[in-house]
């Protein structure tokens, strides 16, 4: 779509998801068992055409650096545009601000990139969300609507504390931008994608850094909910904020449904990733599988159930795994008994060890660890 350039915000970090965010930001936090979380906003963004994708990073970003590359496992290596990494800016560090304060100032930041766009629209998102969005429908409602800036929302309010929610009216237009919200009935939960023109953008930022404005959603959506339209577009297919824990164990759980699977992995709408050669995964005959999701070079011979284990991972014989996410490269040793588990890369659980989690609290283990 050569209307259309995308511009993904990583530099936040939720401290709810805790151990998994110490050594990677949580556009990297591993997912779904091959995946990494930026993984599926960026492929809906090339399923949609767009040719020309900025990062905006900041914090603890070599995980994702190392993820991103060049950008060629998602067709966007090119010799102009393609992939574009943004890392932190000096201004910031100048003034002694610690950490990025709001979208508008972390594009402020990067405002030659913006001036440079080729594109006439630009699509704003979040890495932290899990979804396969048709970006190319809503870039079309977007132009028919005429709006000055359509925000992609949903009706199912359950979902993170800290997020956005709209009243619409019965013609999909925004007329109240809420922040924060006790009761959000009635409303809907905005999934932090937002399409807008490259030069109202350019215009936006000018004015909300020449006043020390830095939040999108109180210098813009709110403050000028009366003056641009804002239109919405209502996406009720699946769609995860993954910003706590609890969030993350529940979200990926639910993977293990093939109805939740057929509807994030479309096969008209790949989610692309960093590209790795494995070796297929052996289950021994005397080992046990069981309504899992398990990615390739994995050796199960002992019993696995109602689990996601990621590349690599090694359960010896007589280790039992239930409700369990191992991530890559992990090894559970004999005889240990994990339940309601996450661990993070490079874990190795010892002989006869006994780790015991719950699903609303699960037990996590930190990259490299050896319990």
């Amino acid at each position: 779509m050569k209307g259309l350039h995308g511009i993904i915000f990583s530099y936040e970090k939720h401290d709810e998801l805790r151990e998994l965010t110490e050594a990677r930001m949580p556009a990297s936090v591993p997912f779904a068992g091959r995946y990494r979380l930026i993984d599926f906003i960026l492929s809906s963004m090339v399923n949609a055409s767009i040719t020309d994708v900025g990062v905006v990073l900041e914090g603890n970003y070599q995980s994702l650096l190392d993820h991103l590359g060049s950008g060629k496992d998602w067709d966007l290596s090119r010799s102009h545009g393609g992939l574009r990494l943004l890392p932190p800016f000096a201004k910031q560090q100048l003034r002694g601000v610690s950490g990025i304060r709001g979208k508008m100032e972390a594009l402020a930041g990067v405002r030659s990139y913006l001036e440079g766009i080729r594109q006439s629209h630009v699509v704003l998102a979040d890495s932290d969300l899990v979804i396969n969005l048709p970006i190319q429908d809503v870039y079309q409602a977007h132009l028919a609507s005429g709006a000055d800036i359509t925000a992609v929302c949903t009706s199912n309010v359950d979902g993170p504390d800290d997020v956005t929610y709209f009243r619409l009216s019965n013609d999909g237009r925004i007329t109240e931008v809420l922040y924060p919200l006790n009761d959000p009935t009635g409303c809907h939960r905005s999934l932090e994608v937002y399409i807008l023109s490259k030069q109202l953008l350019l215009d936006l930022v000018d004015e909300c850094i020449s006043h020390d404005l830095v939040s999108f959603r109180g210098a813009v959506l709110q403050a000028k909910a009366n003056t641009l339209h804002l239109q919405s577009y209502v996406w009720d297919g699946y769609a995860a904020q993954i910003r706590t824990l609890k969030g993350y164990y529940m979200r990926s759980m639910e993977l293990l449904d093939p109805s939740i699977r057929r509807e994030v992995f479309p096969a008209d709408r790949p989610i692309f990733t960093k590209e790795r050669s494995e070796a297929s995964t052996y289950v021994d005959p005397a080992g046990v599988c069981c309504n899992c999701l398990v990615a390739d070079g994995c050796t199960i011979e002992g019993t696995v159930e109602n689990s996601i284990l990621f590349r690599g991972v090694s359960v010896a014989k007589g280790a039992e795994v239930k409700d369990c996410i191992l991530m890559q490269d992990v090894t559970i040793n004999r005889d240990a008994v994990l339940h309601h588990v996450i661990a993070d890369k490079d874990v190795v659980v010892m002989d006869s060890r006994t780790l015991m989690g719950h699903e609303n609290y699960p037990m996590t283990i930190a990259k490299g660890s050896k319990v």
